[in-house]
C-alpha cells in the first residue's frame, strides 16, 4: 500500500464502478516463464515432518477401519448365536408338546397279527390238526446291530449256529419292526437260563407262538395236508386277501382246499416306533379272528384200523415172495351220500416234519424215494389197471344195450380166438375155463372168455352199438373222469379208458412210446376185461362201486362235513353233489348184483376162499364185491396188481370198500384180505354220527 492513502474499505478483487473485475490467477492465453530460482524452497526438516505426519495418519486411519470391522463382525455373530440361542429355546419351551406329537405321528408302524389257525376234527369230534403254543426267542434287530455281542452269546445259549441267527435277521420276510424269530419250541431250562441273565442278552425276549400239530402223526398225512411258505405266485394271486410275504399257506390236502377257512382273519398292531427304529409302545391293536374249524366225514378209528391192516398185509407179502409190495393204499366211502370215511396211502410220513420248515434229511427222505413216494397220495393219485374190477362197465354197458341178457349164456372152452386173425389172435382164461355162464356167473368166477366175447361183438357191431359203448358205462361211472373231491384242483388223477381216441391221444403225446393208433379187435377184447392202456384210481373204483350199489346215482367223494365257527356255529355244511347217473334195469342190475355176492358166498367166486379161510361173519354184514388182477407182465407174477373192491350191506349199502396193492399178486389174495378185515372191524364198530352241531350260521 502507497503511503499516504487511506485503506480502502473495499473487498479483495472488488471492482470500482466503472471498471471490470480483475482476474485471479493467470490470464488465458498468456504463460508467465518458469524461474526456479525465484521460487522459495522449504527447510530440509520441514518435509521431514510433514512425511512424519503422513505415516502417523496413515496409521490412525487404518487403526480406525480395521476396528470398524472387527465391531461389525461381532455385531453379526452376537447376532447369529442370540437367533439360534433363541430358535433352541422356541422349540424346546415354546413348541416342545407340538414337536413331540409330530415325531410320534410320523413314526406309527402297522404290524400284522396272525390269527390262529382253525382245528381240523374227525366226525368223532377228535382233533386230528391243531395249534400248540410254543415258546419261541426271538432278537430285536435295532439292538443287536448296536450289541452284536448278543449274537454269539445267544448262539452258545441255543445251540444255534451264528449263521442261522444273521440269517433270520436279515430275514426280510418278517416285519422290520418286529423281533426276528430265532428258535421255536427251546426247552423250559433254556427258558429259565435266559430269563436270569437277561443284561447279557439285551434285545432277547421269550413269547408264545401257535405251530401247527399232528397228535397222530403219519395218519392220513397226504389227506390232511401241510403248510408252507407262501410262493411268489401264491403271494401275486392271494395278495388282495391280506396275504405277506412269508406267511404260511395250506400247501396240500385239507390245508390247502379249505385255507380260506381255516386261516382266520388277521389283526393289526400300530406300534409306535422312535427315531431309532425302535417300537416304544403300542397306539392301537385290532385284534385277529381265529379260523374256523373243519370237521371231516372220516372215522379217526376206521382210519387206523384200514391203515393198520394195510400195512401188515404188506409186510406179510414181503416177507412171502413178494417184495414189491411196498405201497398199497384203501379208500372207504359211504354210497349213499358220497362220504370218505377213511383214505389210507401207504408209505406215508409225518406232517409234522414240515413245522417250523423241513429239515434237510426229512426232505432228503421224501423226495428220494421215487418207487413209493410217501408225498403220493395214492388213493387218488395212483393209477392202476383195473382188470376185473372193470366187467362192472363192460357188463353196465352189454346188457343195456341189449348185446346181452341176464339169460345169455356164452361157452367158455378155456380160450377165445379173433376169427380170420393173424398174429397174437388167441386170448387165454386166466381162470379154470370149460364154464357155460350168464352174466351173473361170469361175474362171480370172473371169467374172462364170456368178456371177450362181448368186447368183440361190441367192435364187429359198431354201426348198431356205437363205436364206444364199453367206454360210455365206463365214464358214467367216473373212469377217466375228475373225481369231483373236495381237494385242490389237480390232486386227483382222472385216469383214463382205452379207446381208439385214447390210442391217438397219446401218440400225440409220446410218439416213440406210443408209435401205433391202431385200435383192432385184439384192443376191444383187452379193454372189455380191464386191461390195456386202461387206468384208474383206488378212489375211482370206490366211486364206480358206490354208484352200482345205491342204484345208479353217482356222488361226489366228499371229505369235509361242515365249517364250524370258533363259536360253535355251523358256517357251511358241505352237501351231497349228484355227479351222474347210471341208468340200469331193476332186472339187469339185480342180475350183476347176485354175481357181486355170489363172488363171496359160492365155492368158485374169486373171494370164496378168503370167505371162508378168514371166518367172516356174513350173516352180520353181508357183502358183494369183485377181485381185480392186472397183468402187468404175463411171465412175472411178482409185477401183477392186486384189486379188491367190496359193498355192503347188500340191501342198503352203507361202506363201499376198494383196496389196490401193487406187485402183489392176484386181487383174492392180497387186496381182498384187507378189505375183508375191515368190514369185520366195522361189524363190531359201527361209526359214529357227525357231533352235533350249532344252529345253522351263514353259508
Amino acid at each position: 500500500m502507497a503511503p499516504g492513502r487511506p485503506p480502502s474499505r473495499r473487498p479483495p478483487g472488488a471492482s470500482g464502478p466503472g471498471r471490470a473485475p480483475r482476474p485471479v490467477g493467470r490470464s488465458p492465453g498468456l504463460e508467465e516463464p518458469e524461474d526456479r530460482s525465484l521460487r522459495s524452497r522449504p527447510p530440509a526438516s520441514s518435509l521431514k515432518r510433514l512425511e512424519e505426519e503422513e505415516r502417523e495418519w496413515a496409521r490412525r486411519t487404518t487403526s480406525v477401519h480395521a476396528g470398524l470391522r472387527l465391531s461389525v463382525m461381532g455385531v453379526i455373530i452376537l447376532g447369529l448365536f442370540s437367533a439360534i440361542i433363541f430358535r433352541l429355546w422356541s422349540l424346546q419351551v415354546l413348541h416342545s408338546s407340538q414337536a413331540l406329537r409330530s415325531v410320534t405321528t410320523l413314526t406309527t408302524r402297522q404290524v400284522v397279527v396272525t390269527p390262529p389257525r382253525g382245528l381240523i376234527e374227525a366226525r368223532g369230534g377228535q382233533v386230528i390238526v391243531s395249534d400248540k403254543v410254543e415258546p419261541v426267542v426271538t432278537l430285536n434287530r435295532q439292538v443287536a446291530s448296536i450289541h452284536p455281542a448278543v449274537i454269539g452269546r445267544l448262539s452258545i445259549a441255543l445251540g444255534v449256529p451264528v449263521s442261522q441267527i444273521k440269517a433270520d435277521l436279515a430275514n426280510t420276510q418278517t416285519s422290520i419292526y418286529q423281533p426276528a424269530p430265532i428258535e421255536v419250541g427251546v426247552p423250559a431250562s433254556q427258558v429259565v437260563y435266559l430269563a436270569e441273565h437277561r443284561s447279557l442278552f439285551p434285545g432277547v425276549t421269550i413269547s408264545d407262538i401257535a405251530e401247527r400239530q399232528y397228535p397222530y402223526k403219519d395218519l392220513a398225512a397226504q389227506t390232511l395236508g401241510y403248510l408252507g411258505q407262501i410262493s411268489p405266485g401264491q403271494l401275486k394271486v392271494l395278495e388282495n386277501q391280506g396275504y405277506l410275504p412269508g406267511d404260511l399257506i395250506g400247501q396240500s390236502g385239507i390245508e390247502a382246499e379249505y385255507e380260506r377257512y381255516l386261516r382266520g382273519s388277521p389283526g393289526v398292531r400300530n406300534l409306535l416306533v422312535n427315531n431309532y427304529g425302535q417300537p416304544v409302545g403300542t397306539k392301537s391293536i385290532r385284534p385277529a379272528k381265529p379260523g374256523d374249524e373243519v370237521v371231516l366225514n372220516m372215522d379217526l378209528a376206521l382210519e387206523e384200523t384200514a391203515q393198520s391192516y394195510l400195512a401188515q398185509e404188506m409186510r406179510t407179502l414181503q416177507s412171502t415172495g413178494y417184495p414189491g409190495a411196498t405201497s398199497g393204499s384203501v379208500v372207504v366211502m359211504d354210497p349213499q351220500n358220497g362220504a370218505v370215511l377213511a383214505m389210507v396211502s401207504l408209505p406215508s410220513y409225518n406232517p409234522q416234519w414240515w413245522v417250523g420248515g423241513i429239515s434237510e434229511q426229512h426232505y432228503r427222505y421224501l423226495t428220494s424215494q421215487s418207487a413209493s413216494d410217501p408225498l403220493l397220495n395214492r388213493a387218488i393219485q395212483g393209477e392202476y389197471t383195473p382188470g376185473s374190477t372193470f366187467k362192472l362197465a363192460t357188463a353196465t354197458a352189454a346188457l343195456r344195450t341189449g348185446l346181452i341178457t341176464p339169460y345169455t349164456y356164452i361157452n367158455d372152452p378155456g380160450s377165445f380166438t379173433i376169427p380170420n386173425c393173424t398174429g397174437s389172435c388167441t386170448f387165454i382164461d386166466a381162470g379154470p375155463g370149460g364154464c357155460y355162464c350168464n352174466v351173473t356167473k361170469a361175474i362171480a368166477i370172473s371169467d374172462d372168455v364170456f368178456f371177450y366175447t362181448m368186447g368183440f361183438d361190441f367192435f364187429v357191431q359198431q354201426k348198431k352199438y356205437g363205436p364206444t359203448p364199453i367206454q360210455q358205462a365206463a365214464a358214467q361211472y367216473g373212469f377217466g373222469r375228475q373225481p369231483g373231491i373236495d381237494l385242490p384242483p389237480g390232486s386227483a388223477n382222472t385216469g383214463q379208458v382205452d379207446s381208439p381216441q385214447l390210442r391217438k391221444y397219446l401218440h400225440r403225446l409220446a410218439p416213440k412210446a406210443y408209435p401205433y393208433t391202431y385200435y383192432g379187435p385184439g384192443d376191444a377184447l383187452e379193454t372189455a376185461f380191464g386191461q390195456g392202456e386202461t387206468l384208474v384210481s383206488p378212489l375211482q373204483l370206490a366211486e364206480a362201486y358206490s354208484t352200482f350199489a345205491n342204484g345208479g346215482t353217482r356222488y361226489a367223494p366228499r371229505l369235509a362235513a361242515e365249517i364250524i365257527s370258533p363259536s360253535g356255529k355251523v358256517v357251511k355244511r358241505i352237501r351231497p353233489k349228484v355227479l351222474g347217473h347210471v341208468p340200469l334195469s331193476p332186472v339187469d342190475h339185480a342180475a350183476m348184483l347176485h354175481g357181486f355176492e355170489d363172488e363171496v358166498l359160492t365155492p368158485g367166486g374169486t373171494a370164496y376162499q378168503d370167505y371162508v379161510g378168514l371166518h367172516y361173519p356174513y350173516a352180520q354184514m353181508p357183502i358183494a364185491g369183485k377181485t381185480g388182477t392186472s397183468n402187468i407182465s404175463a411171465t412175472n407174477p411178482n409185477l401183477t396188481d392186486s384189486l379188491y373192491v367190496a359193498f355192503g350191506p347188500v340191501s342198503h349199502p352203507i361202506y363201499c370198500i376198494a383196496a389196490v396193492i401193487p406187485r402183489a399178486g392176484y386181487g383174492a389174495g392180497a387186496a381182498a384180505p384187507v378189505v375183508f378185515r375191515i368190514f369185520e372191524w366195522l361189524i363190531h364198530h359201527p361209526l359214529p354220527k357227525l357231533r352235533p352241531a350249532a344252529p345253522q350260521g351263514a353259508g
